[in-house]
């Protein structure tokens, strides 16, 4: 596959352990800012998808979760393709701090508009414009925030990105807890619908003013400190060896790519095989008769659920195979026929028990397989080009997404 498994001299865990110099993550606090960084990063999608009953009862005549899907995805991806051709030339903090804010604007828009302007009227449809248009600014929000925070994760010890993959995981946890709460206390009516919704965008505007604080906190830390000016001195002794770097910029870059293809291709596989089947499948294509409109709900909590053990598994079955760890991507695909059999083959396969133990596979797959391909991407470049690394298999995700849900809306299961 010609993956390599060059690691960058002093930037493994194991390495920063052995030198007394490396400041110790007192209190595990840089550790719990990049774990709330991805919890964070992804809570705005999560609340759209989440509040997909309110929007479906404000917008009957649409595709709502597909749409919103489709609009996220591919205008992530056309900004992470201009973040990745002149990475070189913009600062991470700024476009994080740039991220965060557009996030906060588009979460604050969603709520007030619905109090002022749609007010719980069915079918106003240019209501359904604009919130769509968020989605496509949360877009470029994520694209800004995830693309900086998994750069920046890439240039630190494993065990930040570990940190911050597992905060994307908690964040669709969290957000199916407050679904299932929210389910059993309000009725499930306009009303209910309705404050149902409300409550997922203060509670993701709320993590996003924290992300904003804590993420303007973790450069002043002593341990982010260090490895910040490690990359600093990485650059200028490239300087010193090459001269200067600007007219060697693109190639470099490509050169990037070029390294860390084979797991980006992966995380790739993930993501499309695991679109196509989540959430559309799940949330429009089973169903069940014991227990009726909880059955996705808890579909889709299962998954997150098994997608956050995933993540938290990679420090204790630390996979560093990376030919391994790829091909088990690809055999993912074996997923999608084993998913069409749960809707039209024997009857057995179709009931509540297969459905539900293949979807947590699927969470449990998707998360281990991500966080271990993130960990060591970007390990198998020097370190003043992790952070380009980390980005360039951001924009694979993102890629896998994107084609994950456009393939979801043609090929309905």
């Amino acid at each position: 596959m010609g993956v390599t498994t060059v690691i960058a001299a002093g930037d493994t865990e194991s390495t920063s352990l052995l030198n007394p110099k490396i400041p110790k993550d007192t209190f595990h606090v840089a550790y719990i800012i990049y774990f709330t960084l991805g919890a964070g990063y992804l809570l705005p999608w999560n609340a759209f998808i989440t509040a997909v009953d309110y929007f479906t009862y404000l917008y009957p005549d649409v595709m709502v979760d597909r749409i919103f899907a489709i609009v996220y995805m591919i205008i992530g991806l056309i900004c992470l393709l201009f973040i990745v051709a002149f990475a070189n030339k913009t600062s991470a903090f700024v476009r994080i701090n740039v991220g965060l804010i557009l996030f906060v604007m588009a979460l604050v828009t969603v709520p007030l508009m619905d109090v002022y302007y749609v007010d719980g009227r069915v079918g106003v449809y240019s209501g359904f414009v604009v919130t769509v248009v968020l989605v496509g600014l949360c877009g470029i929000a994520d694209a800004l925030v995830q693309g900086g925070v998994i750069g920046a994760a890439g240039e630190l010890p494993e065990r930040y990105m570990q940190a911050t993959v597992a905060g994307t995981a908690a964040s669709g946890v969290l957000v199916s807890v407050l679904r299932i709460l929210t389910k059993a206390v309000y009725p499930q009516d306009a009303h209910g619908l309705r404050r149902s919704a409300n409550l997922y965008f203060i509670f993701s505007i709320a993590m996003m003013i924290l992300c904003i604080v804590f993420y303007n906190v973790a450069h002043r830390l002593p341990v982010i400190k260090y490895y910040n000016d490690l990359k600093t001195q990485a650059v200028n002794e490239e300087k010193e060896d090459k001269g200067d770097l600007t007219p060697e910029l693109w190639r470099s870059t490509l050169d990037i790519v070029g390294t860390v293809k084979w797991y980006g291709l992966g995380i790739l596989s993930i993501y499309v095989v695991t679109l196509c089947i989540f959430p559309g499948y799940i949330t429009e294509d089973v169903h069940s008769q014991l227990l009726k409109d909880w059955y996705p709900i808890l579909l889709i909590t299962g998954y997150n659920v098994f997608d956050m053990v995933g993540k938290c598994l990679t420090p204790l079955l630390y996979l560093e195979n990376a030919k391994v760890a790829i091909g088990a991507c690809f055999a993912r695909l074996l997923f999608l026929p084993i998913f069409y059999g749960c809707l039209h083959g024997p009857k057995f396969f179709r009931t509540e028990i297969p459905v539900t133990i293949l979807t947590c596979l699927l969470g449990l797959t998707n998360g281990y397989l991500t966080s271990l391909l993130l960990m060591l991407g970007p390990k198998t470049v020097q370190l003043q080009h992790a952070e380009i690394a980390g980005t360039v298999l951001v924009l694979f995700l993102v890629m896998g997404l994107a084609i994950g849900s456009v393939v979801s809306w043609f090929w309905i299961i």
